[in-house]
């Protein structure tokens, strides 16, 4: 079994190339739900949103959210009647929204409502939240603090930012599912994901970098020099007081990584870390990537 740890749209385009090269009962993977947002009474939880829809084969690949060829006409009507969703959800990816949402209120943990939902989707994976209590990302602004859909969505990244943080009423752990994904694990692979955002929220539950310790781990850097393949991380690393490149995000990583991989491209060196081509453009190269990673992962844990 082979975990990696997930969000956003870098992490997702790795797993698109291993499920090419292993079984999709073989790969475990643990979800940042960070930023996770109620929205029109539904709960909308982005990253593991994109996770499920892969594995289920119906996400669309072009935006790397929602569902492939789904319509809009409920958004559409309801911004006819006033109603106000700086969200664009489609029809199909809000009844997956609806039913999560009608599941937590019957009492269901976040667990347990995403393993339903992947039984009634035909998921063989296991697709587990980092954790069951509600964690939520936050940007401080100059007029305040804002939730991260806000900034990313709502205002396009285009607001000055301070800080990051996160706010919760009890400290998250992780939970007993992610403990013994990540103890079975023949190995771990941290994705090319935002570092503050997509990956720290995991790290920060209790219980997650004890177990990477003990792990056979994997980091593959989302950074070409100071530039992120796609989203906001050099802002939120600027943000956060750390170096935009493969340096702070190996700075993130680095008290439990044994490989850390960054592009052949990249001008920043790290030592000892491995140069792969990491810019996953097509289904192909990801299939690539993977394949590079699990040789790796074969030859080290042997």
């Amino acid at each position: 079994m082979i975990t990696f740890l997930s969000g956003g749209t870098g992490t997702p385009k790795l797993l698109q190339g291993a499920r090419q090269v292993l079984y999709d009962s073989e790969i475990s993977v643990v979800v940042n739900t960070a930023e996770d947002i109620w929205l029109s009474g539904n709960h909308i939880s982005p990253d593991l949103d994109t996770v499920m829809y892969l594995f289920a084969g119906i996400l669309n690949t072009e935006t790397w959210w929602g569902i492939r060829g789904d319509t809009f006409s409920t958004h559409r009507f309801l911004e006819m009647l006033g109603g106000e969703e700086f969200i664009a959800v489609g029809d199909k990816d809000r009844a997956v929204h609806i039913a999560r949402a009608n599941l937590l209120m019957d009492g269901m943990t976040l667990t347990e409502a995403t393993d339903t939902l992947c039984r009634r989707l035909s998921i063989e994976a296991p697709i587990l939240p980092m954790t069951d209590t509600e964690v939520m990302t936050y940007v401080e602004t100059p007029e305040g603090p804002m939730h991260f859909q806000d900034y990313w969505v709502k205002h396009r990244g285009e607001v000055e930012i301070e800080a990051v943080v996160r706010r919760y009423d009890t400290p998250p752990a992780a939970t007993d599912a992610v403990m013994n994904a990540l103890e079975a694990s023949t190995a771990v692979v941290i994705g090319p994901s935002n570092p503050v955002t997509s990956i720290s929220p995991i790290l920060a539950c209790e219980g997650v970098k004890e177990a990477l310790m003990e792990q056979f781990v994997v980091a593959v850097s989302p950074f070409i020099g100071d530039v992120p393949v796609s989203g906001p991380a050099a802002a939120l690393m600027r943000a956060s007081g750390m170096e935009p490149s493969s340096a702070g995000t190996y700075s993130l990583y680095k008290d439990f990584v044994d490989l850390f991989i960054n592009d052949v491209r990249d001008p920043v060196e790290i030592d000892g870390a491995l140069r792969i081509d990491t810019l996953m453009s097509h289904p192909s190269k990801s299939e690539a990537l993977a394949w590079e990673i699990l040789s790796v992962i074969r030859s080290a844990v042997q």
